[in-house]
């Protein structure tokens, strides 16, 4: 009986957290509206935040729907160099990041200062800045990447030498893909840099036959045994095209909601162990509700900079 009364009770306290969801979330809908705003939410965000955006992608879709909004507000769900990437492509706009603290470890692994000193000890090279790196490290480069295009930006500079900032693994996948010297810069993604071959193996031991769905931020090993390496919104698409039912999907946890969402009808499942970026998780809906009725907490970039950073992420943007 206690046990019983243990579970009623916790089953009640899930009711009310739901309900109280629901009453935030339709909170956050009248001030979008009142605030002309859009809520754009990163593929790894909670799952509660998702279902109130108006647009859910990966880096690159959320940066070309920031380019291409009328909002005169835009929420950024995600963390501060997305924010920073709407600015710098619509500085017009108030771009919101409900909760500021939410960085990135992989961005804060290079500087500008670094960066520098990078490309001119390599005369005649570019630099291609992944999306993940701060507004200053973009306007030292000559372009910018997401992990969707970055064989395709690398293929289209003319320098045979790129300076690849920050990520070694998308880096080495990159190197794979072209014929042209990357030099890579030693920074990882923590979520991915985690991800085993070991926890990969112990999951397919446990689903046998699935296929494995991949992040180029993974290592080598990970993406080397990965019937399709894609972005996070890459992996919808190959989910849809697969004649597989089961995946194993090596990125971070949060990417299995849209892939559910998208694919109901198929089954997804992540390595063994936990992984999650905590800055990713760290926005919530009272958060979201918050920014919108203060127009706080902001995100801007100096001019200077970010017309040098703008130029970079154009050139990305005009490859399509």
């Amino acid at each position: 009986m206690a046990n019983q009364k243990s579970e009623v009770g916790e089953l009640d306290h899930i009711d009310e957290i739901l309900l109280d969801d629901l009453a935030i979330a339709e909170q956050v809908e009248k001030a979008k509206q009142e605030r002309n705003a859009v809520i754009l939410a990163h593929n790894y965000q909670r799952p509660e935040i998702q279902d109130i955006a108006d647009y859910t992608g990966d880096s690159l879709g959320l940066a070309r729907q920031a380019s291409g909004t009328d909002a005169d507000v835009v929420v950024f769900c995600g963390v501060h160099f997305m924010a920073e990437t709407a600015y710098i492509l619509s500085p017009e706009k108030v771009i919101l990041l409900p909760e500021p603290e939410a960085g990135c470890p992989l961005a804060d692994m290079a500087t500008p200062e670094e960066v520098g000193k990078m490309h001119s000890e390599n005369p005649g090279s570019v630099v291609i800045s992944y999306v993940n790196t701060s507004a200053a490290v973009k306007a030292e480069s000559g372009y910018c990447c997401t992990s969707s295009n970055a064989v395709q930006v690398v293929n289209a500079v003319e320098e045979d030498t790129v300076l690849f900032v920050p990520d070694r693994n998308l880096a080495a996948y990159v190197e794979g893909q072209v014929d042209k010297r990357i030099i890579a810069w030693n920074g990882y993604c923590p979520v991915h840099e985690e991800i085993t071959l070991e926890q990969v193996l112990e999951a397919l031991s446990n689903h046998p036959g699935v296929e494995v769905i991949a992040h180029p931020e993974c290592r080598p090993q990970i993406l080397a045994m990965a019937h399709h390496i894609r972005s996070t919104s890459g992996m919808i698409d190959a989910a849809l095209a697969s004649t597989a039912e089961e995946f194993i999907v090596c990125t971070e946890e949060g990417m299995l909601y849209p892939l559910s969402k998208a694919v109901p009808e198929k089954m997804f499942y992540p390595p063994a162990g936990e992984h999650i970026c905590p800055n990713m998780k760290l926005i919530t809906l009272s958060k979201v509700l918050w920014a919108l009725q203060t127009l706080e907490p902001r995100v801007t970039v100096p001019e200077e900079i970010r017309v040098r950073a703008l130029g970079a992420v154009e050139r990305m943007l005009a490859l399509g």
